[in-house]
């Protein structure tokens, strides 16, 4: 499998509506990180959905490694 290119180093903190749908970037080439601009197309990843529960800020995460899907785990801790 090949690895995701690393978007940036920290979380992505959004704003998310309740109810609302979110394509989030899961190889790290998308131009709107954190979210998917097409820029997968022809490789093996695909965007991930996140359908916000209630109206909040989430953490997506940057460093496309995380354990937790689209939401920061703190996986960018451990790149080198």
């Amino acid at each position: 499998m090949a690895a995701p290119r690393v978007a940036q180093t920290t979380p992505y903190a959004v704003d998310v509506e309740q109810g609302k749908d979110y394509w989030w970037c899961s190889c790290g080439q998308s131009s709107r990180q954190p979210f998917c601009d097409g820029s997968h197309k022809g490789s093996e990843f695909t965007p991930v959905k996140v359908t916000a529960t209630e109206t909040r800020t989430v953490y997506l995460c940057g460093c496309k490694h995380s354990n937790n899907g689209a939401f920061c785990d703190g996986s960018h801790k451990q790149l080198g």
